[in-house]
């Protein structure tokens, strides 16, 4: 069986740190390099919930996708929420590591894990990376379908693939317009606006739209805007790099056992719908 430091030799071939974004917090955040691993669980988010599935498991590594700590802390006090994460990871030998950004524009990466989950063929990054000659990493991407649906149709078809959340899937534009083309990003997408405009597609799927940014983008384009919960969109990639370890594995004779946590972390529990009637603008009666 492998040592922790060769398994995170491997995931740093597939998202080397030097290509986070700066402000970012990768890599080993807890674990002996000379622990030997068997189990390793994928998931987005390290809270307890998933710590806890992971001890139960028997994993010696986690793997997510958002840090643990994005910046500095004082104190890791079992007191605390995040330093009882860290106790209960180094009480049970259990390694904690870290693909953020770096995994976001990865080739493959965070965006073409939920254009798979969509069905989309992607044709090229959203957000080329300049370091990149073959222009093949980046952040989103920028993809076809294979036969046109309307907006309606993609957002069900969003709603049935994405794991369910409470929020499910909102729609910004005219649901009977036809989609032909579309860019998806996961995690929070608003910032990406120009970009999407700049590619001349007909939809965009990402998370974390805010009201003005929508409203803007809107008034720009009859760009139609699909929404879903941050997790949803980002989980879809632990099934990818899942995958991807579990070839690794294969080709250097680890016989890792490779998990991804099916774990709800999205923070949202419910959606309250309005019983008041509304006019078609939207306005209650």
């Amino acid at each position: 069986m492998p040592r922790l430091s060769e398994v995170i030799s491997a995931l740093d071939d597939l998202w080397p740190a030097e290509r986070a974004e700066s402000w970012d917090a990768v890599g080993t955040v807890v674990g002996d390099p000379d622990q030997e691993v068997t189990r390793v669980l994928f998931a987005v988010d390290p809270v307890q919930d998933i710590v806890d599935e992971a001890v139960k498991l028997g994993a010696g590594l986690l793997v997510t996708h958002h840090p643990l700590y994005l910046r500095g802390t004082t104190t890791v006090a079992a007191s605390t929420f995040k330093g009882r994460v860290v106790h209960t990871l180094i009480k049970n030998d259990i390694a904690l590591h870290v693909a953020h950004t770096n995994a976001d524009t990865a080739d493959p990466g965070v965006s073409d894990a939920l254009a798979g989950a969509l069905g989309l063929r992607v044709v090229r990054p959203l957000v080329p990376d300049p370091s990149d000659p073959e222009g093949r990493r980046g952040l989103g991407r920028v993809c076809e379908l294979d036969a046109p649906v309307t907006v309606r149709e993609f957002a069900a078809r969003a709603a049935e693939r994405l794991p369910a959340t409470a929020q499910g899937v909102r729609v910004a534009g005219d649901p009977d317009a036809p989609v032909r083309t579309a860019a998806v990003s996961g995690g929070s997408g608003d910032s990406l606006f120009d970009h999407v405009r700049a590619a001349g597609v007909d939809a965009f799927l990402t998370a974390d739209l805010r009201h003005h940014p929508v409203s803007e983008a809107r008034a720009h384009s009859p760009l139609a805007l699909l929404d879903a919960a941050h997790w949803a969109t980002e989980w879809p990639w632990c099934e990818l790099a899942a995958a991807q370890l579990d070839e690794i594995s294969d080709r250097h004779g680890w016989d890792l056992r490779v998990h991804v946590s099916r774990t709800v972390t999205d923070p949202w529990t419910a959606h309250a719908a309005s019983s008041r009637a509304t006019d078609t603008s939207g306005a209650p009666n």
